[in-house]
């Protein structure tokens, strides 16, 4: 007995294979294709589609730490399961993968955080594993560095192990599984979803070749659901509303995304766009004690190509949360929309909210407020803030024994993060000695050495590392991650906050806002104070910006762009002047953090992102075209290759040329080669409408056989020619254009697609 290592059953060594498969030791009669084993190629597709499952994991491991411990976990993972294959069988490799699964899932309780942990429940495992499924992505997950490490020996052993086995199907059902689970999330990018589907497919295509032979049918089938699941995969998402996204982009207006609902939406996760443009259109309207930045959001995780805010949402029961740690003055704001929201801005530091949407309000672990539900135009609701108060001088008197919690969550920087930001940080900050001094060095370097421009185009890679090195301009989003990455870099917590600048003044406690108020800015932690915001971004470039966008809608006669209020004041030629929103100690801001209406014209609301075409590539009459991406070339090719495999398959391009000979036939210098083919076009319809000529039946007993169901006498003469011309003494050229005539009539008469075609 010996054991199969493709099945794990033993078997005598004489015993047949089914066919096309193989055992290990490579049996006669193999499967083959360019000189290797078919099975080979099946094995090294699985590898990929596992290995597209492994990238994310990196990915993410990548961005909130363990990169070099998962590289380990995952190497050993593999190495085992090679090293296994041939020892255990299914069953103990099953209950292995169990095992690992039961330690990895009680590593991850295990180092999730006391205050989380006194939170868990099995309702509350329930729901995070259902918020996983439906767009709820990993990095969100507080301990997602331990997640990741925690979740990857499972099925990487269990797939790499069935396709060693040659258990190829389930092998691939389970690296499958874990890669359309990040799919779900939104955390497996387009090009990694296409690499995946690809190389599952080719997995089980190879395998089906394997097992029923390298025929160029066989290899048809494959080409085509290769080529069908790559454009699938890249054109549609996954589910509707879930993480998965297409490949190629769709470029309808109605589905480019805007800056104000990246930025400011009561959204989790954000990414950094390129150029833009602003909307003036009015959102909504605030009656408050003093004038403020109206924050919305607050993210802790940088991803290198945006930002994550992690942690749940707990319901706001009434009643007044925490303060800001240190000194504070109490505003109060009421928002009444012009707009349906999404969103609750409200001054730093919020502390209670009453109104319509009080009872379905939630607070994120950031301390922002966010409605459960969309906020009408015929709602409004109140917001009680204590904003912080403080000197710059208090601020340099702070130390830097930050809590724990504020070290896990606002000094990381994805592992990839390159040494020439550390430096370019170090220095940058070279002469600051306190956590303060470093924050306005860096703000200040910001402002003087990047210009304000909404017209970029969106690098590759990390964000703050081309910003830094590789852009000459930016706008709001640009400067403040790079200030947020920078001062991580010189351990000073910083996070990426949204919402919206102050907006316009219409009395003496009423501003209106508008979507081209939306923007970015970073709060820094100091101890004793809490957070204190700082604006990286230039503001005179953003209200000439702004006042621009303004004036332009006016002039077009743009709608929904003033109340009754701004109207008066445009009508009255009353020149806007900027709101500088009083600091924390009650006179303007000395971390030049100063409002205006128009301040973050980069980010603003309603901002349409456009491609903006690269310099030098354009003509004069801007009708240069430009070649497409790199990923809708391979898509586009991929298409080309199964529609070709699909012609073949169906034998299309023989189709074509027969309908092409039916339908028209030229004239030749040979008259017996014109009534050859003037028969067989005939005998063809003639088939069509009575019967096919059997085998063995003559021309002529044919003929005479359709006759008694009323067929011509022309027809009969034109078999009467055909053996004239292949078995007597030939043709004349009048009996070939006379046999060409009547196949030409039959084809018409009786081919009703053909007959419409022709007349």
């Amino acid at each position: 007995m010996s054991t199969d290592t493709r099945t794990g059953r033993g078997s005598n060594q004489s015993s047949p294979s089914r066919p096309g498969a193989h055992s290990a030791t490579a049996e006669a009669g193999e499967q083959t294709l360019l000189g290797v084993p078919v099975s080979m190629f099946a094995v090294a597709a699985t590898f990929v589609l596992l290995g597209s499952f492994l990238s994310v994991l990196y990915e993410v491991t990548d961005v909130v730490g363990g990169r070099s411990e998962f590289l380990l976990i995952a190497g050993v993972t593999v190495v085992v399961a090679t090293a296994v294959a041939r020892l255990f069988r299914p069953r103990a490799a099953f209950g292995l993968t169990a095992v690992l699964l039961g330690v990895g899932f009680l590593a991850y309780i295990l180092a999730l955080p006391k205050s989380q942990l006194a939170l868990l429940s099995p309702e509350q495992l329930v729901a995070d594993s259902v918020a996983l499924l439906s767009g709820l992505s990993v990095l969100r997950l507080l301990s997602a560095d331990v997640w990741a490490l925690a979740v990857t020996p499972a099925p990487t052993f269990l797939a790499w192990y069935l396709a060693v086995r040659g258990r190829i199907a389930p092998a691939v059902a389970v690296a499958g599984g874990g890669l359309g689970m990040f799919v779900l999330t939104g955390d497996a990018s387009g090009a990694l979803t296409l690499a995946g589907v690809a190389a599952g497919i080719a997995a089980l295509g190879f395998d089906s070749l394997d097992r029923y032979g390298v025929g160029g049918g066989q290899l048809d089938v494959l080409a085509i659901a290769l080529a069908s699941m790559i454009v699938l995969s890249a054109t549609i998402t996954v589910l509707p509303g879930t993480g998965g996204s297409p490949i190629l982009p769709s470029h309808g207006v109605a589905e480019q995304p805007t800056v104000e609902a990246n930025l400011v939406s009561a959204t989790d996760r954000i990414s950094v766009v390129g150029s833009i443009s602003l909307s003036p259109d009015v959102r909504f309207n605030v009656e408050s004690t003093a004038p403020s930045y109206w924050q919305t959001a607050s993210f802790d995780r940088y991803t290198g190509d945006g930002w994550v805010r992690t942690g749940d949402t707990k319901p706001y029961t009434g009643g007044r949360l925490s303060g800001p740690e240190g000194p504070s003055r109490l505003v109060q704001q009421t928002v009444t929309p012009e707009t349906p929201l999404d969103s609750m801005p409200a001054a730093w530091r919020p502390v209670a909210v009453s109104g319509d949407v009080e009872s379905e309000t939630v607070v994120t672990q950031q301390g922002n407020f966010r409605p459960t539900r969309t906020v009408g135009t015929d709602e409004n609701y109140t917001v009680t803030s204590e904003v912080p108060q403080y000197t710059p001088a208090s601020l340099r008197r702070t130390g830097t024994d930050y809590p724990d919690e504020i070290r896990e969550r606002y000094l990381g920087l994805p592992d990839s993060t390159s040494d020439r930001v550390r430096e370019r940080a170090a220095e940058i900050t070279a002469e600051a000695e306190t956590p303060y001094d470093k924050a306005v060095a860096v703000e200040t370097w910001l402002q003087e050495n990047k210009r304000y421009s909404l017209q970029v185009s969106r690098p590759e890679g990390d964000i703050a590392e081309s910003f830094l090195f590789e852009m000459d301009a930016g706008y709001c989003t640009y400067y403040a991650s790079t200030m947020v990455v920078l001062l991580r870099s010189e351990g000073v917590p910083a996070r990426f906050v949204t919402g919206y600048t102050t907006g316009e003044r219409v009395g003496d406690n009423e501003y209106v806002v508008r979507g081209l108020d939306s923007h970015a800015w970073v709060e820094v932690y100091f101890e004793d104070t809490g957070w204190v915001r700082f604006d990286p971004t230039p503001a005179a470039p953003r209200q000439s910006a702004e006042s621009q966008a303004l004036t332009d809608a006016r002039e077009e006669g743009q709608s929904g762009i003033d109340t009754n209020e701004t109207e008066l004041q445009a009508n009255s030629s009353q020149e806007i002047t900027p709101v500088a929103p009083e600091s924390e100690t009650g006179t303007t801001a000395n971390n030049t953090t100063t409002d205006s209406i128009a301040p973050g014209v980069g980010e603003r609301l309603g901002i349409t992102p456009t491609v903006e075409t690269p310099p030098g590539e354009e003509s004069e009459d801007g009708l240069v075209p430009t070649l497409p991406s790199r990923e809708t070339m391979l898509v586009g090719l991929a298409a080309a290759v199964g529609i070709v495999a699909g012609a073949r398959r169906t034998r299309a391009p023989a189709h074509i040329r027969l309908a092409a000979l039916l339908v028209y036939q030229r004239r030749t210098d040979s008259p017996a080669r014109d009534v050859f083919r003037a028969y067989d076009r005939l005998e063809h319809v003639l088939g069509r409408e009575y019967r096919p000529r059997r085998q063995g039946e003559t021309v002529r007993h044919y003929l005479d056989a359709l006759s008694r169901v009323g067929l011509d006498e022309r027809t009969r003469q034109v078999g009467q020619l055909y053996e004239r011309a292949k078995y007597g003494d030939g043709v004349a050229r009048a009996d070939a254009d006379e046999a060409m005539s009547v196949a030409d009539a039959a084809v018409r008469s009786r081919l009703p697609v053909v007959r419409r075609v022709l007349t």
